[in-house]
């Protein structure tokens, strides 16, 4: 539906979960912050991990740690002291537990968001590398002001030893983690199924084991899911990586749907629980922090470019002239989500002193339209600030279908070359599997490299549209045998789900081939931009 709709899915499940808050009748939905923070964030931080280019991480390693600490230790800051002038009854230390709160963007939402648009790899590469670390940050902003909350007392030098001990402990614990689970997949014997329910195990044995021993849980994932991801080729055969994969893919997508629509089915029970406050009063407050944190992310974005280019003169740097355009989606794409929210319900009702938390009604209910003002509203009008600056891509990189043409040309060209250097042609003429996997690569070698040229000429044009008629079907008969076979009593089901998967692979190198063949060339970009 969302697709239909032109709307990211993190943002039409919001409003469906307000959408069905507000049905007369419902019982009200609390929601345990453990069971965030225990069920939901070890495996989204894990998958995110997964899937993340250790390249591009390290490459714009010097803007993502500035973002995922430094402009949330920022912005919890500026949140800590506006809230202190202008809330009455807020403490500074109360301010920064807000801070802590709000101040780490969601970049789930924002790479959603952009999925469907041709941006720059760069901007993809850094808020996914952000969204990595910026909870590690934040959450700790939050146990610390929460801690000088309940015990009165907060020094500055004790907090900056803890956050770093914290950090990298947690780092150490999760590659120490990644190492046991890396043995296992690489010398036990295991099945496809058994690798992905250990999979599925790792990132709660690192972020119990980290949260355990009291450091960072989130910093432990991370690094352990980095860690594993870099060495998977190594330790998953190719069965067990699509399985992975698309168990991954399923799970990835159904965790951050409920998370979000929970988001929605909380508003009943924070506004419900605002106490002394109206609620005009708490809805203002909620959109001056929302600006705050609005303004300060764009602020810290758009300076950016210039402190790029004035530290390029002492350090080297990947890009010592950003421009305007990159920094400003980075900037404006500061969407905040579910950790935000799940911070604010872990407050504790009463104090140490048995007294009811100061002002927690009020945070939850200013984190609760934070999230709202900066995923609904950033979330529908980035797509439209993206095509009104027209974001360029100033890394130069070849398009991703060209790449993946070349590889595979590559590939296929080795295989063939190594095929004729081991085996003479009267071995492979004796030999008919040879000589059927010799014309196979160089059938599949054509294909390339036709995928590979301009599709402007007629008679390529025609030939990829004949190619995809009859090889689809093909594909479409081949499925049909299959149900009737599958009626038969001497085939097994096993082995038909199995040709079928295979039908289904075969489908979508089609599909890729096709696609790959109407992608537009650089000649043809040029003149629809010059046109344009």
């Amino acid at each position: 539906m969302s697709q239909r709709l032109r709307v990211p899915y993190p943002i039409l499940l919001v409003l469906a979960g307000l959408a069905i808050s507000f049905i007369p009748g419902l019982p009200l939905l609390e929601v345990e912050p453990d069971l965030i923070f225990l069920i939901f964030l070890p495996p989204l931080l894990y998958e995110a991990a997964w899937f993340t280019s250790w390249k591009d991480f390290w490459k714009w390693r010097r803007i993502i740690s500035f973002l995922a600490f430094g402009l949330v230790f920022l912005t919890s800051g500026i949140v800590a002291y506006v809230s202190w002038a202008v809330i009455p009854g807020f403490t500074l230390a109360l301010g920064f537990l807000l801070g802590g709160i709000v101040s780490p963007p969601d970049a789930l939402a924002a790479t959603s968001v952009m999925r469907d648009m041709s941006l720059p790899r760069r901007i993809t590469a850094i808020l996914e590398g952000e969204s990595l670390v910026n909870d590690a940050s934040s959450l700790i902003v939050f146990r610390f002001a929460l801690a000088a909350i309940l015990s009165g007392s907060f020094v500055w030098q004790q907090a900056a030893g803890s956050f770093l001990l914290v950090t990298l402990l947690g780092i150490a614990v999760g590659l120490a983690v990644g190492v046991v689970f890396y043995t296992i997949h690489r010398w036990l014997p295991t099945t496809p199924s058994t690798h992905t329910v250990l999979t599925l195990v790792t990132p709660y044995v690192m972020y119990v084991t980290a949260e355990t021993w009291h450091v960072s849980g989130v910093m432990a994932v991370v690094s352990g899911g980095l860690f594993m991801s870099y060495h998977s080729s190594r330790i998953f055969s190719p069965i067990n990586r699509r399985q992975g994969i698309s168990t991954w893919t399923t799970v990835g997508f159904v965790l951050n749907g409920a998370v979000f629509m929970l988001i929605g089915l909380e508003l009943p029970v924070i506004t419900g629980a605002l106490g002394g406050y109206s609620k005009l009063e708490a809805v203002g407050y909620g959109l001056l922090i929302s600006a705050v944190v609005i303004i300060t992310r764009l602020v810290v974005g758009m300076l950016g470019s210039p402190f790029s280019h004035w530290i390029s003169r002492f350090i080297e740097v990947s890009d010592a002239n950003p421009g305007w355009r990159g920094p400003l989606v980075v900037g404006y794409a500061g969407m905040r989500g579910v950790v935000s929210l799940a911070a604010a319900l872990s407050i504790p009702l009463v104090g140490n002193n048995g007294q009811p938390f100061p002002e927690r009604n009020l945070i939850l209910f200013i984190t609760f339209v934070v999230i709202l003002v900066t995923l609904v509203g950033q979330g529908l009008t980035l797509p439209l600030l993206i095509r009104w600056i027209g974001v360029e891509d100033r890394d130069n990189l070849r398009p991703e279908h060209e790449q993946r043409n070349t590889a595979r040309h590559h590939l296929t060209t080795v295989a063939l070359t190594r095929l004729r250097a081991l085996y003479q042609p009267h071995q492979r003429n004796h030999n008919g599997l040879l000589d059927t996997l010799q014309k196979k690569l160089e059938k599949d070698l054509y294909l390339i490299t036709h995928q590979m040229q301009p599709v402007d000429h007629p008679h390529i044009e025609r030939q990829v549209t004949e190619y995809q008629r009859i090889y689809t079907e093909l594909l479409h008969a081949q499925r049909e045998e299959l149900r009737r076979l599958r009626g038969q009593e001497e085939y097994n089901d096993e082995l038909i789900r199995h040709l079928e998967a295979h039908l289904d692979l075969e489908e979508e190198k089609l599909t890729l081939f096709v696609e790959a063949q109407h992608q537009p060339t650089p000649q043809t970009l040029h003149e629809q931009q010059h046109n344009t």
